[in-house]
C-alpha cells in the first residue's frame, strides 16, 4: 500500500490537475478549428504523442541509462490504452458534429460515474466537505448553457456518441489508476499507452474516414502538433501525476471547470459565440474549482495537525489523511 501523501505532494498534484484542465480546455476549439474529420486527428495525435513520449524514453536511455518500459508496465498499461484509443477517437468525432457546449457539458457528467467508481473499487474516501463546492462549478455550467446562442451546430448524432466517450473516460480513469497502483512510472505509462491505443484508434479511422487520412492541410498539421503536446503529452501525462496523491473523485469534480474553458477557447479559436449572460456562469465554474483546491489543502493541514499530537480517542490511523 502506497504511503498517505503529504501536503507538498498533495499540493502539487492539485496543481498538476488544474494545468491539466487548461490543456484539454483547449483541445475541443483546437480539434474543430482545421474542418477534418476527428477519427483521422485522433489517429495521427496518436503517432505525434507516441513519437514526443518515446523520444524523452530514449533520450533519457541514452543520457542517464534510465531502463526501457518493463513487460510488467506494458501489461499494467495495456487496458488504460485500448481505452485511450477508443475514447479520444469518439471525443474528437463527437466535437466535429456537435457544440462545443454540448460536448463538454455531457463529459462534464463524468464525475457522477467516476466518483463511485473510485468508492467501490478503489476504496477512496472523498474529501466530501471540499467536494461540495463542486455545486458552484456545475451551477455555473447551467447558466453557460442555458443562455448561450443558439448556433445551431449541436446534433443529436454528435450527442449520442459523447455517451460513449463518458463511459470510455471512467474505464480510462480506472484502467490507468490500476496501472498507478501496480507502480508503473509516469513516462513508462505515457510510453506505452500512445502506441498500442493505435490498436483501437486505427479502426475507428479507417471506417469512418479512411481516404482522408492522407494527405492533410497544413491547418490539420498544426492542430495534430498543439494537441500532440498540450494532451497528448502534457494533460494526460499531468493528470496521470495527480492520480498519485489526489483521489479521481477530486480530479473529477475539479475537472467541471473544463466546459467553461472550453466554451472561450471554442470562441476564440473556432468562433463559437458567447452571450454576455454567459459569463457570470464561467466565473462560478472558477470560483468552484479554486474553492475545491483551497478547501482540500485546509483539511490536509488541520489533519497534519491533529496527527502531530494524537489524543487517545481520535481516529485508529492518525497519520490517514483527510481525503
Amino acid at each position: 500500500m502506497e504511503a498517505d501523501p503529504t501536503r507538498s505532494q498533495r499540493l502539487l498534484g492539485l496543481t498538476a490537475v488544474v494545468a491539466a484542465i487548461i490543456c484539454f480546455g483547449m483541445s475541443s476549439g483546437i480539434i474543430k478549428w482545421p474542418g477534418a474529420p476527428g477519427s483521422v486527428i485522433a489517429w495521427w495525435r496518436l503517432i505525434g504523442s507516441s513519437i514526443l513520449w518515446w523520444s524523452l524514453t530514449l533520450t533519457l536511455r541514452v543520457a542517464r541509462d534510465r531502463p526501457l518500459p518493463s513487460r510488467a508496465s506494458v501489461v499494467a498499461s495495456t487496458p488504460a490504452a485500448l481505452c485511450l484509443g477508443l475514447q479520444i477517437s469518439l471525443f474528437f468525432t463527437a466535437v466535429t458534429k456537435t457544440s462545443i457546449a454540448h460536448a463538454e457539458f455531457i463529459a462534464a457528467l463524468a464525475p457522477l460515474l467516476i466518483i463511485p467508481t473510485g468508492f467501490l473499487v478503489f476504496h477512496e474516501q472523498p474529501n466530501w466537505k471540499a467536494l461540495r463546492w463542486g455545486v458552484l462549478s456545475v451551477a455555473g455550467l447551467v447558466i453557460v448553457l442555458l443562455y448561450g446562442p443558439d448556433a445551431g451546430v449541436a446534433t443529436w448524432q454528435g450527442d449520442l456518441l459523447m455517451g460513449g466517450v463518458l463511459i470510455l473516460t471512467v474505464a480510462y480513469y480506472s484502467t490507468s489508476k490500476y496501472a498507478r497502483g501496480k507502480g508503473v512510472p509516469i513516462i513508462d505509462f505515457m510510453s506505452t499507452i500512445m502506441p498500442i491505443g493505435l490498436v483501437t484508434a486505427t479502426p475507428i479511422a479507417l471506417v469512418l474516414a479512411g481516404d482522408e487520412l492522407w494527405p492533410l492541410t497544413w491547418q490539420t498539421w498544426v492542430s495534430i502538433g498543439l494537441l500532440s503536446v498540450l494532451t497528448g503529452m502534457a494533460g494526460h501525462g499531468l493528470l496521470f501525476y495527480a492520480h498519485r496523491s489526489v483521489p479521481i473523485a477530486t480530479i473529477s469534480v475539479m475537472q467541471v471547470g473544463q466546459p467553461a474553458l472550453a466554451a472561450f477557447w471554442g470562441w476564440l479559436i473556432v468562433g463559437e459565440a458567447i452571450a454576455l449572460a454567459q459569463v457570470p456562469g464561467m466565473i462560478l465554474v472558477m470560483l468552484g474549482i479554486a474553492l475545491v483546491v483551497w478547501s482540500s489543502q485546509r483539511a490536509v493541514t488541520r489533519t497534519a495537525t491533529a496527527t502531530s499530537s494524537p489524543d487517545p480517542g481520535s481516529d485508529p490511523e492518525p497519520g490517514r489523511l483527510v481525503d
